[in-house]
């Protein structure tokens, strides 16, 4: 099976071309999912919308009754009920805005809390082929800054979307009712809206989308520029990298300025339309009233309505953009969504009763996804319980995909891998990595206490655990810490020093307690002294385990019961360290010293 996760990476110097409006809308019916839950509280949210804009539209018509009523007759005591009636009005808009919002907040929040969760579960479920070809910025800037455009749009786009919709109809209805000659021309204003909207619809999609890759390349920058500002400053490059953040920097903004651009111009002809459709209603509402086909009072709240609809009209530009960018931003998530994990837990998992560790590599083969060649191929190795392994071979030579394959961080494209007789593609992925433990030569640790970092594999890991192993890989140095193993050690551990940051690593793998040991090179930061205790604590730990161990250094071999020689992805020989001296290849490779020759 071929690795085929993360074929496609986003480059905003070549931005896909715009989706069609089908697409767009497609993107954002994909979010209903996550809505549908909260379908109850939607639908009051949207009663107590349409109850708001009920009483903002019926203030109008009591002002018409207001002009030819009491004030026509000149009767100051039917004014107190009617300015009454408004303020109640007034009062119940005002209410039902304020519970509208508090209903909508809890509501959106909720589903940007679930929409991250499960965004960051799937990120989890992918490959490392896959972030290995993806940008920690891309899906950095799609978990934060996309999921919060989706809950802007959730919480306020869609909202007045529907709002304004609602209230677009129901005043442009009771303007045809008020004097249909002026109703008409208004309602003929929204031929040149719908118009102007899909014009701008398409535009803002290229640019929207342009701007949201070039902020996840951006988020990329950064990361990296943080994470790598020891050899920054080492090189003295930190002027160099400043510029290219800039030039970075600076296309984010061009990008967001042709976004206003493109608003502005579209935000200046909306209100243009309500603006000279107002000029026209007063100049013929006037020589209406004037001619006596329409009261003063109808004109009245013919112009109070038609305030009414300028906003929703201005309102459609503000709608769209954030329309526009949620589309953008659910597009830039499905994406991610839909690369399906290639590598999951079988339908029925076989379970592993007692495991003794015999691993078995059998004809395995091993191709990335986009290399030309087969990087492992025809490998048959099988490791006796509690026997250890060592591979040697020069660099390249794909030692560490080799390491990967038996907790299935890769897997094999030809072949099988078994676990004391079970295809480790049969077994369960949480249970196969609890019995297969991985050391790697580049430690990774995380911004928490030494403890969690300790226990990451083994939650239920006691102290007289730990201590074992850290007595092990000779990382007792921790005691020393100013909160012992509660010490927080910084974001990757650059707290500590390359050494101890690989002892670390060796001691969570061990103190996991694992039927099969996989070391990839794990002591290559130590210094001689330190690596001969690492490794005669370490031959004890191999005594009970099933060990696979990349070997660069001599001495390292003294652990091994058997030394595989790797050569262009395949097994060239597999023997003892003394019959393999006689090949000249791997003699070569370890030409340091025999570690034999040093013992005796």
């Amino acid at each position: 099976m071929n690795d085929t996760e993360g074929d496609w990476i986003p480059d905003p110097d070549h931005s896909p071309e715009p989706e069609g409006f089908r697409a767009r809308l497609a993107a954002l019916w994909w979010l209903r999912s996550y809505a549908t839950p909260w379908r109850g509280q939607i639908v009051i949210m949207f009663l107590a919308a349409m109850i708001g804009v009920a009483a903002s539209t019926v203030v109008p018509l009591v002002i018409e009754a207001i002009v030819n009523g009491p004030i026509k007759r000149g009767d100051r005591g039917e004014l107190l009920p009617m300015f009454l009636a408004v303020f109640g009005l007034g009062a119940a808009e005002a209410g039902l805005i304020a519970y509208r919002r508090w209903i909508q907040s809890i509501a959106v929040l909720t589903i940007e809390r679930n929409m991250r969760d499960d965004f960051y579960a799937h990120l989890q479920q992918l490959s490392v082929s896959f972030h290995d070809r993806w940008g920690t910025g891309q899906l950095l800037s799609r978990a934060t800054s996309d999921l919060s455009t989706i809950r802007r749009f959730f919480g306020f786009g869609a909202i007045y979307l529907v709002i304004n919709v609602a209230q677009y109809v129901a005043v442009i209805i009771l303007l045809i009712v008020t004097y249909w000659p002026l109703g008409i021309l208004v309602a003929a204003g929204t031929i040149p809206v719908i118009a102007l909207s899909k014009r701008f619809g398409a535009g803002y999609s290229l640019v929207s989308r342009r701007m949201q890759d070039q902020q996840g390349d951006l988020a990329t920058w950064a990361e990296e520029s943080a994470s790598g500002i020891r050899v920054t400053k080492a090189f003295g490059r930190g002027p160099w990298l400043s510029r290219r953040f800039m030039e970075h920097a600076d296309q984010v903004r061009t990008s967001q300025l042709d976004m206003v651009q493109l608003l502005g111009r579209f935000w200046s002809l909306l209100m243009l339309i309500p603006n000279l459709t107002m000029a026209l209603v007063v100049l013929l509402g006037t020589l209406a009233v004037a001619h006596g086909a329409m009261t003063l009072g109808a004109l009245v709240a013919f112009v109070a309505l038609l305030v009414l609809l300028q906003w929703p009209v201005i309102d459609i530009g503000w709608i769209l953009a954030m329309a526009e960018e949620a589309a953008t931003a659910s597009m830039r998530l499905i994406e991610v969504f839909n690369t399906a994990p290639t590598i999951t837990d079988p339908v029925t998992p076989i379970p592993l009763v007692r495991p003794r560790g015999r691993l078995a590599f059998e004809s395995v083969e091993f191709q990335f996804h986009d290399a030309d060649a087969p990087t492992l191929r025809d490998v048959t190795l099988t490791i006796e319980p509690g026997e250890t392994v060592a591979i040697v071979g020069a660099t390249g030579s794909g030692k560490s995909v080799l390491t990967s394959l038996p907790s299935r961080l890769h897997d094999v494209t030809g072949g099988r891998i078994t676990l004391d007789g079970v295809d480790i593609r049969d077994l369960g992925l949480t249970e196969l990595r609890r019995v297969v433990s991985t050391a790697f030569e580049d430690p990774v640790l995380f911004s928490m206490s030494v403890r969690e970092n300790l226990t990451l594999g083994r939650p239920d890991a006691t102290d007289a655990d730990i201590e074992a192993a850290l007595e092990l890989a000779q990382a007792t140095f921790v005691h020393e810490l100013p909160w012992g193993l509660d010490t927080r050690i910084g974001e990757q551990g650059l707290s500590l020093s390359g050494g101890q940051r690989q002892r670390l690593a060796l001691a969570r793998a061990v103190v996991a307690r694992p039927t099969v040991l996989v070391l990839d090179d794990p002591l290559s930061a130590l210094d001689v002294h330190t690596e001969a205790l690492v490794e005669r604590s370490l031959a004890n730990v191999l005594g009970e385990t099933t060990g696979l161990v990349v070997v660069h250094r001599p001495s390292t071999v003294a652990l091994a019961d058997r030394v595989a020689l790797l050569q262009n992805g395949t097994l060239a020989a597999v023997g003892t360290h003394s019959e393999l001296m006689q090949i000249p290849a791997y003699a070569e490779i370890l030409s340091v010293e025999d570690p034999y020759e040093r013992a005796s």
